[in-house]
């Protein structure tokens, strides 16, 4: 037998299906769906504050189950992985991501399905408990205070003085975003950092000059 015939055998091999037992098909399943049972309550968890979104975090348990599926089956078959390859290229998914964390959860479904396909059962319940301590303990650090905007409506343009000697008087920082002008009048908004968010605004509203004023919550990014 030459050196042709031996690549030749070896090449087809590769094409030859690998028998899956239905034991292995079964313990990739429940793992995967325990697995995935368990980044849906923590997904519910880390989002108990804020929007929730029920069909995205059903779609992440989903995710780790059909994943688990498509690597089993890549495994059984060559000619079936390079089809899956194939197919799987062409998917374009336009879904835009809005919060940076339902990224990481969805990459976190995928990885727990790609390994659990694999049979490194241990090496996913371990990703499955550090992913979880590193999110929670990150989560819970404390930030920063977030700003306020002071939004002012002034009938007279020398009362920004006056203004920002309350604002200096309750907050350590503070910083004039916005000057509108309007004839005498002026409408002003100030970047403030105030813990007593009552007593500030009504020293300011007892400003003779002050025709209204109103005190938002910032909701971007906090400024150290």
């Amino acid at each position: 037998m030459g050196f042709q015939d031996v690549f030749k055998n070896s090449f087809l091999e590769g094409f030859t299906s690998m028998d899956i037992s239905a034991g292995r098909i079964m313990a990739t399943f429940t793992v995967t769906c325990i697995l995935a049972c368990y980044i849906f309550l923590i997904y519910r968890l880390m989002t108990r504050k804020s929007f929730y979104s029920k069909g995205f975090n059903v779609s992440l348990a989903a995710i780790s189950v059909i994943t688990a599926a498509i690597i089993l089956a890549m495994q059984s078959n060559l000619v079936i992985s390079l089809g899956m390859v194939g197919a799987l290229s062409i998917v374009r998914f336009r879904t835009a991501i809005k919060d940076p964390m339902d990224l990481v959860f969805l990459f976190w479904s995928i990885s727990i399905g790609i390994i659990c396909g694999a049979g490194l059962y241990e090496v996913a319940l371990l990703t499955c408990l550090v992913v979880t301590v590193l999110v929670l303990v990150l989560e819970n650090i404390p930030a920063s205070r977030a700003p306020m905007m002071l939004v002012v409506n002034l009938s007279d343009t020398e009362a920004e003085s006056q203004v920002l000697e309350i604002a200096k008087k309750f907050s350590r920082f503070y910083k004039v975003r916005s000057r509108n002008i309007s004839g005498s009048s002026m409408d002003m908004i100030v970047e403030v950092r105030v813990k007593d968010e009552s007593a500030f605004v009504k020293e300011v509203c007892a400003l003779g000059s002050v025709q209204s004023a109103s005190l938002i919550a910032h909701d971007g990014e906090v400024t150290f």
